[in-house]
């Protein structure tokens, strides 16, 4: 089983997110399950949400408290929330920003993980580019079929398919496509550098 969890603020469609990455792991012939954790749901506010993927059926149904994989779609959340409690050293990270994790501060805790499983996407930009809004979730989940493999960004499009339509649709395709091939560009990168 292959658990993700998202971390960011309410009004950013961490919920929404963690929805279509269900959807679209469903999509790609997988079983999966989203839920949020709630709290405080007013506009700000640090929100969680939760989605598993597995190839057979999932009983689980308690808050995820040691991801495979973590989403932060708020950089501000990272010194305000411990986001990375009980992530494995094999996880994936992909954080919504600009900046690299040493300019983040994270530089030393992140010395023991596969870099190639580190990600810093700027899904913001892409998402008020592409949709006029500044809602990170699906720039981030097209960066996470990138990063991840765990789902395609075929069945991150069809999700977006299903929860939206017409202009929004096709906008929020645009800016997930843009940022999957952000990061295909960045590990090619990398690998060019290691080869």
């Amino acid at each position: 089983m292959f658990q993700v969890r998202i971390h960011g603020r309410g009004g950013q469609g961490v919920v929404t997110g963690a929805e279509m990455l269900s959807i679209a792991a469903f999509l790609g012939g997988r079983h999966a399950q989203a839920f949020p954790s709630f709290g405080s749901e007013r506009t700000g506010a640090p929100v969680v949400a939760y989605c598993r993927i597995d190839d057979k059926e999932i009983r689980l149904r308690e808050p995820i408290m040691q991801p495979d994989a973590l989403i932060i779609q708020d950089p501000t959340l990272l010194h305000q929330v411990d986001v990375f409690s009980g992530l494995k050293k094999d996880g994936y990270i992909l954080i919504n920003t600009t900046r690299t994790f040493d300019q983040l501060g994270l530089g030393e805790f992140v010395k023991g993980f596969q870099p190639e499983r580190l990600l810093t996407v700027p899904a913001t930009e892409l998402a008020m580019k592409h949709v006029g809004r500044p809602v990170p979730n699906v720039p981030l989940l097209g960066a996470f079929a990138a990063l991840g493999g765990r789902i395609t960004l075929d069945a991150v499009q069809a999700a977006i398919g299903e929860k939206f339509k017409g202009a929004v649709a096709q906008g929020n395709m645009d800016c997930a496509r843009e940022a999957y091939d952000i990061v295909m560009e960045q590990e090619q990168k990398a690998q060019a550098q290691h080869a």
